[in-house]
């Protein structure tokens, strides 16, 4: 192992040449690997590697694309970037499921942003509150040539508050900030409004009377987006009569009754809110990255929203009433369809062409549908056939690769498999048999 100054100044040849000196030294095929991933357009691999810093490579994931999604009386086939084996099948089973049953029906509950400028002060809060009322205007006044554009697209600051953060911590105050953003994510936009918000303060305050006679001031901390989003917020729903759920009445019944508590347990077991929380996450990380969005921030905002009312409790809910079976979600998503990624990266643009060019608005209702299916397809499995007979028989192909199964071996031990349980051991065995 070895230290290094000025990494990043090296060019990508000399990158790699150091890497694989110095840590992949026991690894021979590194080199081949790393450039194996190389686009052959020099022009597209450029872009590629100024998407981040001390770019080495491509890391690939599939992108699969989901079809057969009703959403508003619309059609979609619905474009998700996910290595996990199960999840395109699951919501593509689930699409499919409800195209005959009136589809997903979707409803935006808000589209509102939130930053804040965290400051410090020592003084009266009576004289912070006069002061605030009085410079609140120069606030929108400094920050004109940054919402100009936004503006122009309805969007802009909605409104800045000042909040006396004080019974939790010591001469902390926030202003608190809220925005629209229209089709973009606005993290941009935000945290350049909030630094001037930030600059404002300072500059006004050293010239306020009652701070000056004083001597003290407000001392800004930090200015930064928040990516908890309760207020841009999404709903979707699924409905039917229960008779639609099963064969026979008494199989459909049967069906709701699990199938319900298995939400009401996800909404007052945290340990099961977790992992059912993360298969709905399956579909909206996959949806978020294949559109260019910012998938960590969503799921930070996502699972704190989860937890909003003081436990982690489940996203999604049911009600069965006068035989009519329905399930929802409501999700926070702050998603973009125009800036960052996706004015630049080629799938990007891909996938937001097959979406017919959505607007924020119409991303929101696509990936908390996404999120929807994803998890109706994962608790109706857990409720009747077990998660993991589905999901084995879609693993098949990666443990056949780790082996290096043949084409031969491959064909055979998918029909062996039709009839048989898929298991890492199973597997093994069978290719055992054959190559002996």
């Amino acid at each position: 192992m070895s230290k290094i100054s000025g990494f990043s100044k090296l060019t990508k040849l000399q990158k790699i040449d150091w890497i694989t000196e110095h840590y992949l030294s026991h690894y021979p095929k590194a080199k081949t690997i790393i450039k194996q991933y190389w686009n052959i357009d020099e022009a597209l691999q450029k872009l590629h590697d100024e998407f981040t810093e001390n770019t080495i490579s491509n890391y690939y994931l599939p992108l699969g694309v989901a079809p057969n999604f009703e959403i508003d009386g619309k059609l979609y086939a619905i474009p998700m970037a996910i290595e996990e084996s199960s999840v395109i099948a699951a919501a593509s089973k689930a699409s499919k499921f409800w195209l005959d049953k009136g589809g997903f029906k979707t409803e935006i509950l808000g589209t509102t942003k939130v930053g804040h400028v965290h400051f410090s002060f020592s003084g009266k809060p009576e004289a912070l509150k006069d002061f605030f009322e009085q410079v609140k205007p120069q606030f929108y006044k400094d920050t004109a040539s940054i919402t100009k554009n936004m503006e122009k697209r309805g969007g802009g600051i909605k409104d800045i508050a000042l909040i006396d953060k004080t019974e939790s911590l010591d001469n902390y105050f926030q202003l608190y900030c809220t925005f629209e953003t229209v089709d973009a994510m606005g993290a941009n936009f935000i945290n350049s409004c909030l630094e001037q918000f930030g600059q404002t303060l300072e500059a006004e305050a050293k010239i306020y009377d009652s701070f000056t006679s004083e001597g003290n001031y407000p001392e800004v901390i930090m200015c930064i987006l928040s990516n908890y989003v309760p207020e841009c917020l999404v709903k979707a729903e699924v409905s039917c009569p229960v008779s639609q759920l099963g064969k026979t009445q008494e199989e459909a019944e049967k069906f709701v009754r699990k199938f319900s508590q298995a939400i009401k347990i996800a909404e007052i077991e945290p340990y099961r809110a977790v992992t059912h929380n993360k298969g709905i996450m399956n579909g909206i990380d996959a949806v978020v990255l294949a559109t260019g969005n910012d998938f960590r921030a969503v799921e930070a905002g996502v699972h704190a929203f989860a937890a909003r009312k003081g436990q982690y409790s489940s996203l999604t809910h049911v009600n069965v009433e006068d035989g009519l079976f329905r399930f929802w979600i409501e999700v926070p998503l702050a998603l973009g369809t125009i800036g960052g990624l996706t004015s630049l990266h080629p799938l990007v643009k891909l996938s937001l062409a097959m979406l017919n060019d959505p607007s924020s608005k119409d991303l929101m209702r696509i990936t908390a549908v996404a999120g929807l299916a994803q998890n109706f397809a994962a608790v109706n499995s857990l409720v009747t056939t077990g998660i993991q007979k589905g999901h084995m028989k879609m693993h098949l192909m990666n443990i056949l690769n780790q082996f290096e199964a043949s084409e031969k071996e491959r064909t055979e031990a998918v029909d062996y498999f039709k009839t048989n349980t898929v298991t890492h051991s199973a597997v093994i065995n069978l290719l055992e048999k054959m190559r002996s």
